[in-house]
């Protein structure tokens, strides 16, 4: 009988290589932008020659979505990880709160590549911007499910819509990969202040609370 074939040595480079392409890229499109940024310096900073990038991918389009849909991936795999980690009985608070722990794990691990999500955007060409509208669609509607089933339980306000709420939770955790600094404090504890002023908001219930019966009183003797 023939002997099996050995694996490929060139197949592991090969991934190594790509997956560098991409890192490299990332970091150059979230300090430089997508337009500055050449291709020859993508290779440079991944240890390449420059026309080796074509042996991994067409373009520098292709590059751009790739990196964008990393990212976006990277992050709904966090959020999956944890809120599927719960128990079955967990409440739909516990759920968003592992949801809010994911992504902010996503986007602070994986700064580059989710940066680079929000910084050049609006610089992403019409058809690479079309195609990476499926990944984003889909972490959104996942989302979506989620605040749809905490509000079908009474767990989640009905005085707001939830693509306001989503909008709202999702745009206030992008940014934090560009103020958070790790030196102020673990990661864990930064999660839970976020997680308690989305859920609970800035104000002190008690003062809330008397403000309105105050300012309730006051309508009521006028």
């Amino acid at each position: 009988m023939p002997k099996p074939r050995a694996p490929s040595a060139t197949a592991p480079r090969a991934d190594v290589t790509r997956e560098q392409i991409l890192a490299e890229a990332a970091r150059l499109f979230r300090h430089q932008g997508y337009a500055a940024t050449t291709l020859r310096q993508v290779a440079d900073a991944a240890g390449i020659k420059a026309g080796s990038i074509y042996y991994h991918f067409e373009s520098k389009d292709q590059i751009l979505g790739e990196v964008l849909d990393k990212g976006i991936e990277l992050v709904m795999q966090a959020v999956r990880q944890r809120i599927d980690a719960l128990p079955p009985d967990a409440t739909y608070r516990q759920r968003i709160a592992a949801g809010i722990e994911g992504h902010l794990y996503g986007m602070l691990h994986y700064g580059d590549f989710t940066s680079a999500n929000i910084r050049i955007y609006g610089q992403i060409p019409p058809a690479a911007k079309k195609k990476h509208r499926v990944v984003r669609r889909a972490y959104a509607e996942y989302w979506d499910q989620l605040f749809d089933a905490a509000r079908v339980v009474g767990e989640l306000r009905t005085d707001a819509s939830l693509a306001v709420i989503r909008l709202f939770v999702i745009g206030a955790l992008n940014w934090t990969v560009e103020w958070y600094n790790p030196k102020r404090g673990a990661f864990k504890e930064f999660a839970a202040q976020i997680t308690m002023i989305i859920f609970d908001g800035i104000l002190q219930h008690d003062a809330v609370v008397k403000a309105t019966k105050k300012k309730d009183n006051r309508r009521k003797s006028s």
